[in-house]
């Protein structure tokens, strides 16, 4: 098995209380729904960011799309974690989920 980063970018945030109750609750359905699978729940990321380029120069913004939050999981393989992302709430605002697999180096 191996570690899947899920980065999530676009969306939006809920509008009302009521709202924002049925996301957290999908959020936490679709975390228990896959068990040991989540190594990581993960956060939403703030709507700043800055780029540090291979000569040190910083500068505003990211390097291309902006990200808007992440999750990691364990899966077989890089299909099994699409698989799981393809029922992530995170769709449900309009977001996007790109789904990389990690490896460790150590």
């Amino acid at each position: 098995m191996a570690n899947f980063l899920l980065l999530y970018s676009g969306g939006g945030m809920p509008e009302t209380e009521e709202e924002n109750a049925r996301v957290l609750q999908a959020w936490t359905n679709w975390y228990n729904q896959l068990g040991q699978a989540v190594v990581d729940p993960g956060n939403p990321l703030m709507p700043m960011a800055k780029s540090i380029a291979s000569n040190g120069m910083v500068s505003d913004g990211p390097v291309g799309t902006m990200m808007t939050g992440y999750t990691i999981l364990k899966a077989d393989s890089l299909d099994a974690a699409v698989e799981m992302a393809k029922s992530c709430p995170v769709l449900l605002g309009g977001a996007q989920i790109s789904v990389y697999e990690t490896f460790q180096i150590m």
